[in-house]
């Protein structure tokens, strides 16, 4: 079975984009004309050979009526507006880990006290969302128990949405009990990194739940995923994934209520992760919004080596600019502050 997929590319910014899309020449990218495209990658999946051609929109017509529907119902989800962005062009999502082991920040805000100080600069600095863990996921790191992760956790998630009414919460967790707790203190997003298939409670507890669910793809578990991770075709092989969940999520309650996550470092090598942020606007014709967190990543070192740096805010804001470039609008990230500050300066000169 031949199977096509197809990316958006050969973007246009700012004015020009508007002009352009005016004029029809290009096509907005999600809904908004400040970012428009005229080309699009057709990736061809034969069994076990791929291959892919660059073409303009215009060309569409000349393709063969089988390829020229797919691209045609692609085209229609590339193009339309993000439920969960509406009108922002970016949302910032801060990480609060509420652990003693994380890999980055591990032990620096795992009190009550702490925890809040830590919430409210983010606060100051422009977060959108603030997501909040009590167990890592780092390579290599343990399973913490229910009980013990709830104890992390729940006090910050008990007083948050009366205090915090307009900044939206998101629990990092695997576990059905925390996202039981947080669903009844109104949480906003739940985001696990299993995709609901840690703990066999999970889904059933979501699935009526009108929340947002983050899709998260990982190969393995955090214990085994960097040992020697393999793929087909990584960029392909979660498209399949996500195509797979988005089914799954049809017979919930709330289906539209997805965010996309491809994992950066969950089970991939510095190939996969450079492939996956290169030609990420793939995963736009799925028609939701799409989540990335690079932040601190050890792609990063891998890619900068000596000049390597302890919170790797460089590396983390470049990448975060290539992916908006590809039209990726939300980014889960520690340094909130210095993100924001990079995003705004990059979206006034796209759009001078």
């Amino acid at each position: 079975m031949i199977k096509y997929y197809t990316r958006a590319c050969n973007f246009f910014y700012g004015s020009i984009s508007k002009n352009l899309v005016k004029n029809k020449i290009t096509l907005p990218l999600c809904g908004d004309s400040s970012i428009s495209f005229n080309q699009i990658e057709i990736f061809i999946k034969n069994k076990k050979k791929i291959s892919s051609k660059i073409l303009y929109i215009k060309n569409i017509k000349k393709l063969p009526n089988t390829i020229k529907k797919k691209v045609s119902r692609d085209i229609k989800k590339i193009t339309e507006k993000r439920l969960f962005i509406g009108k922002k062009k970016h949302m910032l999502m801060g990480i609060l880990n509420l652990t003693p082991d994380s890999f980055s920040d591990g032990g620096k805000f795992n009190s009550f006290k702490k925890a809040n100080k830590r919430i409210k600069d983010m606060i100051d600095s422009g977060v959108n969302i603030i997501d909040v863990g009590g167990e890592s996921t780092r390579p290599g790191s343990k399973i913490v128990s229910q009980k013990n992760e709830l104890q992390r956790v729940k006090q910050v998630i008990k007083k948050f949405k009366k205090k915090y009414p307009k900044i939206l919460l998101s629990i990092d967790t695997r576990k059905s009990q925390v996202m039981n707790f947080s669903i009844k203190h109104n949480t906003d997003i739940i985001n696990d990194v299993s995709c609901f298939k840690f703990d066999s409670k999970s889904f059933s507890i979501i699935k009526k739940k009108k929340l947002w669910k983050i899709i998260h793809h990982m190969q393995g578990t955090p214990q085994t995923m960097q040992i020697n991770p393999k793929y087909k075709h990584v960029l392909l092989d979660i498209y399949d994934f996500f195509e797979r969940e988005i089914e799954k999520f049809k017979k919930t309650k709330y289906p539209k209520k997805i965010i996309l996550d491809p994992g950066i470092g969950f089970g991939k090598n510095l190939k996969h992760n450079l492939m996956i942020l290169n030609k990420i606007s793939l995963f736009h014709s799925l028609g939701f919004p799409i989540l990335i967190g690079t932040s601190r990543k050890k792609f990063i070192n891998q890619i900068s080596g000596k000049y390597d740096t302890k919170e790797r805010i460089g590396g983390t804001l470049s990448s975060i600019i290539f992916s908006f470039s590809q039209g990726i609008k939300i980014f889960r990230v520690h340094n909130v502050e210095e993100v924001k500050q990079g995003l705004l300066t990059f979206e006034t000169l796209l759009n001078k």
